[in-house]
């Protein structure tokens, strides 16, 4: 799971992998302090969703590597649109940290608004108006690229 969002949210392998070690190692050390697996479970998620938008933020100011570089990572059906997913994961990627993660943590993850506003430390109406904003404006950027074709 830790790995998993890191790479998705930041398309890159290696610095997903450094973040990951980064988060376990920081579960260790900090594990006398955790009470349940839920709570481990929690507190990782909370812990990679803040690393990775941290990143994100540094990457802005000393940009790596372009998203399009990145294979894809997930199985593609024989009779699928190729150029539909490209497509899809340049929006996403134009998305802001906050709410690129919120997207991946609902669709990926499957978490509930309030699980992700717990993880977020945000309220809950802050996270369904963002994933709101986010899917709105996917599908107003997505109807302008098949109104153009």
């Amino acid at each position: 799971m830790v790995y998993s969002l890191a790479v998705r949210f930041l398309r890159d392998r290696a610095v997903a992998e450094e973040l990951s070690q980064d988060v376990f190692l920081r579960c260790y050390r900090q594990l006398h302090l955790l009470e349940s697996e839920a709570h481990v479970t929690a507190w990782l998620r909370r812990a990679i969703c803040h690393r990775c938008i941290d990143e994100a933020r540094k990457r802005k100011l000393r940009p790596k590597v372009d998203l399009d570089a990145m294979p894809e990572l997930a199985a593609r059906s024989g009779d699928s649109d190729v150029f539909l997913h490209g497509r899809l994961r340049r929006m996403v990627a134009a998305l802001p940290e906050k709410a690129r993660m919120m997207l991946l943590m609902r669709y990926q993850e499957d978490l509930d608004p309030l699980e992700i506003a717990a993880v977020l430390e945000m309220p809950v109406s802050s996270v369904k108006s963002s994933l709101h904003r986010a899917l709105t404006a996917l599908r107003g950027k997505f109807a302008r690229v098949e109104v153009a074709k």
